[in-house]
């Protein structure tokens, strides 16, 4: 029920591991670009997506800050906390906990398979932002669609 939030991305560049993958592939100095769109400062389009912006490794430096800061995830001074995306996130562990506890009121040997199926569905949710976001919608139809199954609905009497 953990998502890759901006903490966990910084944690990923920052532990050495990163570093040290492409000095194993790359010979010389390395020359560093990353883009990213960084939800408190990208801009967005016409259509609402974040435009990615060109870092170079001065990035990292604010990244390992930013790692040692997740202490404050989920706290009132996260500073991402209130992003549609991280209320999003916490709205899906919550209906995923509420399916969870359902499905298990409901188990039996017939309908073992359809549960897993419909448990593992939200492993399909991934990336950040609008990708994120048509995933979750993707997810959510996916969901309704096995819950209006007829054999489902009379097995595991679930809200969509």
């Amino acid at each position: 029920m953990a998502y890759k939030d901006e903490y966990e991305v910084a944690r990923l560049y920052t532990d050495g591991e990163f570093l040290a993958q492409l000095r194993q592939q790359f010979d010389g100095r390395l020359g560093l670009r990353l883009n990213l769109a960084p939800p408190l400062f990208a801009g967005k389009d016409a259509r609402g997506v974040p435009l990615k912006s060109e870092y170079s490794a001065w990035v990292l430096g604010a990244m390992s800050l930013l790692a040692k800061l997740k202490f404050l995830r989920g706290t009132r001074f996260d500073p991402f906390g209130w992003t549609a995306e991280r209320k999003m996130e916490r709205q899906l562990v919550a209906e995923y906990r509420e399916l969870t506890l359902r499905a298990l009121q409901t188990l039996n040997a017939e309908d073992q398979a359809r549960l897993v199926d419909m448990l593992s569905l939200p492993l399909q949710i991934r990336g950040f932002g609008h990708v994120k976001q048509a995933a979750v919608d993707n997810y959510r139809s996916r969901l309704a669609h096995m819950m209006q199954d007829k054999d489902t609905q009379q097995s595991l009497p679930l809200a969509a």
